[in-house]
């Protein structure tokens, strides 16, 4: 059970961070001095989420073991918007064929260094070593939410997963 008042968090952060997932409290923050738009805070709340999915669901090992926070970056990126044509155009970033999964690995290291003291390089092995498994898990959703429409067939789909299990 997800309570607001304790499970989420609203302030001020340091830099251009927009929230974060604290996992020795279970808590999403939100830092209200950077997010300026309601579609950025629910992606920003989706993307934290994700965190704290994996977090219950894969025991990551957010300090030590840089391949699980690889992973559960490349899950967020992928599952909560950030890659979009239109957030990447806003970005000043084009791109055909293989653009989202640039985008997600691109954002992943990006995360990556943003939260822990690694080089470079230790984040893009990390990443790169994990990818393939990771951009492809798409639980809790079961599909990447390219729009509102996928987003309402994903929860469309959550809601009636006990009803096509009992059918198997």
């Amino acid at each position: 059970t997800v309570f607001n008042d304790r499970h989420f968090s609203c302030e001020t952060c340091d830099g251009c961070v927009s929230g974060g997932f604290d996992s020795a409290t279970s808590q999403i923050v939100l830092c209200q001095n950077n997010i300026r738009h309601q579609s950025h805070m629910n992606r920003v709340v989706t993307h934290e989420l994700i965190h704290a999915f994996d977090h219950c669901r894969a025991h990551v090992d957010w300090f030590k073991n840089v391949k699980h926070l690889a992973c559960s970056e490349i899950r967020a990126a992928n599952l909560s918007g950030d890659c979009t044509l239109m957030n990447e155009i806003a970005r000043f970033k084009f791109g055909l064929k293989g653009h989202h999964q640039t985008c997600v690995r691109d954002r992943a290291i990006r995360s990556i260094l943003a939260v822990r003291k690694v080089s470079k390089e230790t984040a893009e092995k990390a990443v790169d070593e994990v990818f393939d498994a990771c951009f492809n898990d798409l639980e809790p959703f079961g599909r990447i939410p390219h729009s509102k429409t996928d987003a309402k067939r994903a929860y469309r789909d959550f809601q009636n997963r006990d009803r096509y299990n009992a059918n198997l």
